[in-house]
């Protein structure tokens, strides 16, 4: 039970006392019990966080994958075959030119009139 509702649960039967004081003596006992869980509960979960940040200077592989696992899914371009292989045909110039020791790889993409552009015709053909 939630404490707030404890709360206004005792708050009622306080107003009549005199009907039910083995109820609020019962009430009253669980919002003490609710209460030292939830501090329980906190004070557990600020160890934990304090013994994950100690542990945290040595790499560990699960938490790699958790993060993979959090990740969201690529999404899927609508390309033209057109596109997609002026786009791919880009990415190659642009790696070749890094594995050459280009200095400034988005300059010489440019020269080749390859920029990224937003493709005109990807809603056409998609439908």
């Amino acid at each position: 039970m939630k404490t707030k509702t404890l709360r206004r649960k005792i708050e009622r039967l306080e107003k009549r006392l005199r009907e039910g004081p083995k109820k609020l003596a019962k009430l009253k006992q669980r919002l003490q019990a609710a209460e030292t869980a939830k501090a329980m509960k906190a004070t557990r979960k600020s160890a934990t966080r304090a013994a994950k940040g100690a542990k945290s200077s040595a790499p560990s592989q699960p938490k790699t994958q958790k993060l993979r696992a959090n990740k969201k899914p690529k999404r899927k371009l609508n390309l033209s075959p057109e596109r997609r292989a002026q786009l791919a045909a880009a990415m190659k110039a642009r790696w070749a030119a890094k594995r050459a020791g280009g200095g400034n790889v988005q300059s010489t993409s440019d020269d080749q009139g390859s920029a990224p552009q937003p493709p005109p015709q990807s809603g056409q053909d998609g439908a």
